[in-house]
């Protein structure tokens, strides 16, 4: 596949046909409510539908109940396994690259600032990191796991963003194409996928060439579920490297809302570590993961601490020393890593469940301005030179 800015335009004006097209017969039929009251609940795949609802929901929901015909299930079991192998590392690169990486686009910046459910700061990465926990479970497109619902849910939510933005006229489409367009849905999967590679190579992480490519390929299903036109999305890590150099240089740059989602993010990190010495890390690890120039335009402090976290790879290579070679080692460090995990996904809920709903309106000052062999050790594609 070749990314040009050509290639880049049209998928900026294409959004999600098929989950459009149900959120805005619930919106004319006006069923939003009884929607997001009967679907409150359904979080399990294979549940029964509940009686009264819509009938358009219910097509979309059957429509949209499997993974696609494609997948590798020996893929995705390589990459359950990365997960449990690296889940402490893949949570800090989500939290403090990937999410970061988000802000530094102004006009999805302004996208994460627009929901009204987004009431306490925590949501956003609550629901992020639920979802990948979601994903990575032995079971999750078997009955009774919670990752197709949850991937439902979404796909309709920003369904739903895309009719308020355009039915009310708070989005200059001339200028920025679609609202959650093929392009940003795209870049969002490579945001958590490649972005989340780099920084765990950046972060010294001992990674295999097939555990790698099976991460990333477990985000093209994930892609694929929340209405990603995989015609166009890119098949292997050099394609990545290639799509997400082009759209970071396309649109990155400074906003407000993304100096106000970046301090919120690490308040956020900032309560939940105990104490206040060890704070100005947070900030540390984020200016180090995305780079001076993309943390100035979120207005990350500078702090000692800078240096401090440049010292982490060491540490952390280390670690990943004793994880290959002992098998204890592997067995407490994973254990470790698991369990604070938990702590900070549960610290992030607050202990609840996040559930995903179509918001009925949007935020009324919303503008836009080891279990895999740890052999072959993963390099990241070379930066690609754009015009």
């Amino acid at each position: 596949m070749t990314y040009t800015d050509t290639a880049m335009n049209a998928l900026r004006d294409k959004g999600d046909e098929l989950a459009d097209a149900t959120v805005a017969a619930l919106f004319e039929r006006g069923e939003v409510g009884k929607f997001n009251t009967l679907m409150r609940y359904v979080s399990t795949a294979g549940a029964p539908l509940p009686d009264g609802l819509p009938d358009v929901a219910r097509e979309y929901l059957h429509a949209t109940g499997a993974p696609p015909s494609w997948v590798d299930w020996g893929e995705m079991e390589k990459a359950r396994l990365f997960f449990l192998d690296n889940n402490v590392h893949i949570s800090t690169a989500l939290s403090f690259a990937s999410m970061p990486a988000c802000y530094v686009i102004p006009h999805v910046a302004g996208l994460l600032s627009a929901t009204h459910a987004l009431k306490y700061p925590s949501k956003r990465m609550a629901e992020t990191g639920q979802f990948t926990v979601y994903l990575m479970q032995p079971d999750a497109f078997e009955a009774g796991s919670r990752f197709i619902p949850a991937a439902q849910k979404v796909r309709l939510l920003h369904a739903s963003v895309r009719h308020h933005l355009k039915r009310e006229g708070r989005w200059d489409v001339e200028r920025l194409g679609t609202p959650i367009c093929q392009e940003d849905m795209i870049g969002g999967q490579m945001l958590f996928s490649l972005l989340v590679l780099d920084s765990l190579h950046r972060l010294n992480i001992h990674m295999s060439v097939d555990g790698a490519e099976a991460y990333f390929y477990a985000w093209r299903v994930v892609g694929a579920m929340l209405g990603v036109d995989q015609e166009h999305a890119p098949e292997d890590l050099e394609q990545a490297r290639r799509f997400l150099d082009l759209y970071m240089t396309r649109h990155m740059g400074p906003s407000e809302e993304g100096v106000l989602l970046t301090r919120q993010l690490v308040d956020l990190y900032e309560e939940v570590v105990p104490g206040t010495f060890f704070d100005p890390v947070v900030g540390a690890l984020i200016r180090y993961l995305i780079g001076d120039t993309s943390a100035d335009w979120l207005r990350v402090p500078r702090t000692a601490w800078d240096t401090v976290v440049r010292t982490l790879p060491s540490l952390l290579g280390v670690l990943e020393s004793i994880e290959d070679r002992s098998p204890l080692g592997a067995w407490a460090l994973d254990r470790i890593g698991h369990l604070t995990a938990v702590f900070e996904l549960s610290s992030l809920t607050r202990g609840r469940v996040m559930h995903y709903a179509v918001p009925e309106q949007l935020k009324k000052e919303f503008g836009v301005s080891s279990a895999v062999p740890r052999t072959r050790r993963w390099t990241p594609p070379a930066p690609t030179v754009t015009s």
